[in-house]
């Protein structure tokens, strides 16, 4: 039996998901949760063999989720989107996520990727992967990339700058050389832009 974590914050698709799943004969939802932070808990918790991570979610987004369950438990990870953006699966990879796949696979095609994954196989879409290769690489260090993260949603400097545990000057310092790099005059038109590549 595939014991499976699923987390998404779209409770229709997360049900209905769980109930076409939970059909499969060998396939067990152990947990589920709407949130990053949960799934990294619950994943502690149940420790499941195989998890199915939204890629947009509040708190934690699927592939940060997935990079601390990764280095914490043995188990696979898969990630499922609905915006499949450039970078974003060269991100993942980087993570040690194992599967990647866009919300519009069927469940049945969902439980052979698990199964597949949980076999200790890779499974990335096609399509995905094209874009993912045609696409820029990204010229950020890992530091500004997580300035860039924070400020989508951090108010002001020293939002971040508490979030991240980093004095304000540090976090204007890597702020300005992200937008030097990216060619734009304000934070947040640098987080935009890092979010449209997949690059944060």
């Amino acid at each position: 039996m595939i014991r499976v974590l699923l987390a998404d914050d779209e409770e229709l698709i997360r049900t209905a998901l769980e109930a076409l799943l939970g059909l499969e004969e060998d396939l067990e939802i152990a947990a589920s949760c709407g949130d990053g932070a949960e799934a990294v808990r619950l994943a502690e918790e149940v420790r499941p063999d195989v998890c199915v991570f939204d890629l947009e979610m509040p708190g934690l987004d699927g592939v940060q989720a997935a990079e601390r369950v990764l280095r914490s438990l043995r188990t696979k990870a898969i990630i499922v989107t609905r915006h499949a953006r450039p970078g974003v699966l060269r991100r993942a990879l980087e993570a040690g996520v194992a599967g990647f796949t866009p919300k519009s696979v069927s469940a049945a095609e969902l439980a052979r990727i698990i199964r597949r994954v949980a076999g200790g196989g890779r499974w990335v879409d096609p399509e995905i992967a094209a874009s993912a290769l045609a696409g820029e690489r990204c010229p950020l260090t890992a530091r500004e990339r997580d300035v860039l993260r924070v400020g989508r949603s951090a108010p002001t400097v020293d939002a971040i700058a508490a979030e991240l545990r980093l004095a304000p000057g540090t976090v204007r310092n890597y702020l300005s050389q992200a937008m030097g790099k990216l060619g734009v005059r304000t934070r947040h038109e640098a987080s935009d832009l890092a979010w449209e590549q997949g690059w944060i």
